[in-house]
């Protein structure tokens, strides 16, 4: 038995069982704590900790001291190997000292960067935010995309009487050279423009809310946080005018710039040599980009090779990311920070191409977190390739067949190991007798084969005016809403409509897994683009009323929808822009706080059922309309709120309010939150 984190009867000792509870739809309430959403809705947020604060301080304090004082010995044996380096030895040694000192000053600033004062959300919190903002800002260019070249092919189809063979080739070459325009870069402008971008001053040493092991998946991404702040170029630096790109709020009195912040190794040049804790890094500059990525000029010591050079002399550490091939990601590439390096030597030598380069010893600083780099790397080779090679494996499949993708349980927990008890697995709801079946809706779009112009469609219509998907990755929502209408029974187009995309069931490897403390959870062993749809909540649809409150309602899911739209009862309301029907608007009208309808998943259901909480969930729900028009008895849709690694435990908000769950007797009950994130409420309710 589940009790929201489905622990057993068996393993509870530290969990009150007398109280029966129901799971409510997470429409991440906003009563009692800070939740997130991937609305852009303004929720009230709480002060960071002041003892986080501190101690965030003093760990880079004590790693930028380290870093000064293991460097100092290297940095003087470097400077006179160098033929082309000048500097004075004693020069060097005096402006180490001085370094130390100042970046000791420094610390706080470094750690902190410009924003970092806010105290009303903590630094990871900021960077999810940030990073959540970019995605719907990336998703909506795409959407833009889409229209322009549906647009254009509709116009082309109207005037193929007209134009000659050699007319219709070249406009679909410019139709093909048009969509080709990258909406990430659209989306960093976007954010550039409003003021969206998270840290507009460089920072120097190591980033606040980015540790050792975060995984990017674009270099927009690094840019729109303030981690690496140019999409294209290896080396992040600060100018000679403390201009370059973005400033910084560090004092650079004494210092001579430009100044390296940070490296992104991603293979890109041919005289590389990466073995992890060492480093040889080719500088920038003579490479050809958009050919056969080989040197093709000669570099020289100026910009960020210049930068890389002064934070040899002046001690200052370098970030260094590590880009891997990732084919899901839509550059084809997975970026993971690694953590602080120093520059320990440099020299000009005839690069492979016969050009000269400028190469770059970086060593590791010593005390950091162990680099995840490898498990990145290998990620899908930690994947079994077959059934015998997964450990702890206790059921093959438990959709017995009737997903498309099998669904294994693994349980290296318990001794001996057990399956999830007194459960039967289902694929579609099951609808109480005493529940009158909706209506089919009454009318439907007149699209054919597949929904392509949003200005036509009815269903995108009811959605504002467009499509809520985007094609991309199989398909993803553009931004949560208060109800999504789907293409249902009546409507023209056929199921690979991307009005559908919802219908087409699991389309990630999943996995159900024993956690030592959560009971059951699921984790993909695929990435997850933000906005994919991960699965419907499936189970018995009852009537609110009917339930037992003295039998276990832990599976239970209200349908609270129309409450969520109309923000009752201290949730989040997220109408956004859908045009509701007529009929609809006024069953709203009447809504009251009370759910009428719920699922049951308590002995039947999917594997939704078994999808833990978080206090900092990856995944949010969204109501779904199709096959019918009444809110109160819509589908609960789990979707991807942010880019999802594989391997990482899928989570969504419970959305219980602290103690709003009460005893027979009207006492508040309360239980213990082990979901493990940075701003956990160490109580789920």
């Amino acid at each position: 038995m589940v009790v929201l984190y489905e622990v057993q009867p068996d393993s509870r000792s530290d969990i009150d069982t007398e109280l029966p509870i129901r799971r409510t739809s997470a429409r991440l309430k906003t009563v009692g704590a800070k939740k997130y959403t991937v609305s852009p809705s303004p929720t009230k947020k709480r002060k960071a900790p002041v003892s986080n604060k501190s101690g965030r301080v003093e760990k880079i304090r004590a790693i930028n001291t380290d870093c000064l004082d293991e460097c100092a010995g290297a940095e003087n044996s470097a400077a006179g190997s160098d033929p082309s380096q000048k500097s004075d030895t004693g020069r060097v040694e005096k402006k180490q000292r001085i370094r130390k000192v100042q970046f000791k000053e420094d610390a706080e600033v470094v750690t902190h960067g410009s924003e970092a004062a806010v105290a009303d959300s903590t630094a990871y919190t900021k960077v999810i935010e940030t990073l959540r903002t970019f995605n719907k800002h990336y998703l909506h260019f795409i959407q833009e995309e889409e229209n322009r070249c549906a647009r254009q092919k509709s116009e082309e189809k109207k005037s193929v009487k007209k134009d000659s063979k050699s007319k219709k080739k070249d406009k679909s070459e410019d139709c093909a050279k048009k969509s080709s325009k990258r909406p990430d870069l659209k989306a960093i402008t976007e954010m550039m423009n409003t003021g969206a971008i998270l840290y507009t001053e460089k920072i120097i040493g190591a980033f606040p809310g980015i540790d050792v092991g975060h995984q990017f998946f674009s270099r927009a991404e690094m840019v729109v946080v303030g981690f690496h702040n140019h999409w294209l170029n290896g080396i992040d630096y600060i100018g000679k005018t403390a201009s370059a790109g973005r400033k910084t709020s560090m004092n650079l009195t004494g210092y001579n710039l430009p100044l390296a912040i940070s490296i992104v190794l991603s293979g890109q040049y041919e005289d590389d040599v990466d073995n992890c804790e060492d480093v040889v890094y080719t500088g920038q500059g003579g490479n050809d980009l958009l050919g056969n990525k080989r040197q093709i000029s000669d570099q020289v010591l100026k910009r960020g090779n210049l930068g890389l050079k002064n934070c040899m002399e002046q001690s200052v550490p370098i970030r260094v990311v590590r880009g891997h091939k990732c084919e899901n990601s839509y550059v084809k590439k997975v970026y993971t920070y690694d953590g602080l390096y120093t520059v320990v030597k440099y020299w000009a030598e005839k690069g492979v191409s016969g050009f000269t380069v400028y190469k770059f010893r970086l060593k590791r600083v010593e005390g950091q977190p162990s680099m995840t780099t490898k498990e990145v790397c290998f990620t899908r080779g930690r994947i079994p390739k077959s059934i015998s090679e997964i450990r702890g494996m206790v059921c093959e499949d438990i959709t017995r067949g009737l997903e498309s993708i099998p669904i294994p349980v693994t349980n290296l927990v318990d001794d001996p190991p057990i399956m999830p008890p007194g459960f039967i697995y289902i694929k579609d709801m099951k609808i109480s007798k005493n529940i009158s079946v909706p209506e089919i809706a009454p009318s439907g779009c007149k699209c054919k084969g597949t929904c392509t112009d949003h200005t036509s469609c009815a269903c995108a219509k009811l959605n504002g005016g467009d499509f809520p998907y985007v094609h991309r990755e199989g398909g993803r929502l553009v931004a949560a809403k208060g109800v999504v209408f789907e293409c249902g029974p009546n409507c023209g187009c056929g199921p690979k409509c991307v009005n559908r995309t919802s219908q087409s069931g699991p389309r990630f490897r999943l996995e159900i897994f024993r956690t030592p403390k959560k009971g059951w959870g699921v984790r993909s062993w695929d990435y997850i683009p933000s906005g994919s749809p991960i699965c419907e909540y499936i189970g018995l649809l009852r009537k609110t009323d009917d339930l037992d409150p003295a039998a276990d309602n832990s599976y239970v899911f209200d349908i609270d929808c129309l409450q969520t739209m109309k923000g009752m009862d201290g949730r989040e309301r997220r109408l956004r822009d859908v045009s509701l029907p007529s009929y609809l608007q006024k069953v709203g009208e009447d809504a009251t706080e009370s759910v009428p309808f719920c699922i049951d998943a308590g002995k039947t259901g999917n594997f939704a059922r078994f999808i833990n909480h978080s206090c900092q969930p990856n995944l949010f729900v969204q109501c779904m309309l199709n096959e019918h028009h009444d809110i109160s008895l819509a589908r609960i849709m789990l979707i991807a709120a942010d880019n999802i690694p594989p391997l990482k435990e899928l989570t969504y908000d419970y959305g219980y309010a602290l103690d709003s769950v009460m005893d027979a007797e009207g006492n508040v009950k309360q239980m213990a939150c082990y979901c493990g994130a940075e701003e956990c409420r160490k109580r789920l309710y």
